[in-house]
């Protein structure tokens, strides 16, 4: 049975994209409705600064179709504030509102600072037995020293995800090499890059071969019947929503034009 590969962007609330990906005039409330006729799935970048509320959690699945699916990114406050320590009730708010979402809830990720070593490895170990069952979760660590057998055991152990990265601490090929090694259900995917980009509404950067290379690798696990969730962000290449409907061209779906997306009436 063939998987499937869901590929969006690391967040939707961009006003660059006014013009080269939403319709002229497209209102900032009116953003996640509009994404959610080209895309199937986000990447929320606001869960990590709070909790959100839950009638902003229910506003999302709202405004998206039923297929449609939200990644959230775990609060900081339980990754780099208290560094999974003490950190049960803020999480446990944090997974019921995530709930809202209903059929529309994706994964979480929970995304560790560069400081986080394998020196809190026993925190890491204490935390991963309290994640829900009912809830996908991923892991995304910045620090090299992390993959390792023992750790890479521990989170198939409780079949949590190793987010893939493409980042500049981690080789590509090493990268790749852990796809062969996976540890949940699912494949977490993300898409990093250049920091110095700071205008978001054009690509600025070729980045054609990377996503040839990385086409192949999704290719292989959708044959092999793996759900892959994957994320870009504006600074792979300028513009994430031109990046991700490469990579579905690539994939061989059916990447919306943006001229088309103002002329779609109906989100259902």
């Amino acid at each position: 049975m063939a998987g499937i590969v869901h590929i969006g962007t690391q967040g939707w609330n961009y006003d660059a994209w006014v013009g080269p990906f939403y319709p002229p005039r497209t209102r900032a409330a009116d953003f996640l409705g509009v994404y959610a006729r080209a895309f199937d799935t986000v990447e929320v970048d606001s869960t990590f600064y709070a909790v959100p509320s839950a009638k902003t959690v229910r506003a999302w699945a709202d405004r998206t179709p039923p297929h449609f699916r939200f990644a959230l990114k775990m609060p900081q406050e339980v990754t780099h504030e208290r560094r999974l320590r003490d950190a049960g009730l803020v999480a446990a708010e944090f997974f019921d509102r995530a709930r809202e979402l209903g059929d529309r809830l994706g994964p979480v990720l929970l995304q560790f600072p560069p400081d986080f070593t394998p020196t809190e490895l026993p925190a890491l170990a204490d935390f991963l037995p309290t994640l829900p069952s009912d809830v996908r979760c991923a892991v995304e660590f910045r620090h090299k020293g992390w993959i390792y057998d023992g750790v890479l055991a521990l989170l198939a152990e409780h079949g949590v995800a190793l987010a893939l990265i493409e980042g500049k601490w981690i080789p590509r090929k090493q990268v790749f090499a852990l796809a062969e090694r996976l540890t949940a259900d699912f494949v977490y995917v993300r898409w990093l890059g250049n920091r110095e980009i700071v205008d978001f509404s054009r690509v600025q950067m070729d980045r054609t071969r990377d996503l040839e290379a990385w086409a192949g690798v999704l290719a292989r696990l959708e044959k092999d019947g793996r759900t892959v969730y994957g994320y870009f962000n504006n600074h792979f290449s300028g513009h994430s929503p031109a990046s991700a409907r490469e990579l579905q061209r690539l994939l061989h779906q059916h990447p919306v034009d943006p001229a088309l997306i103002g002329e779609q009436m109906s989100l259902f």
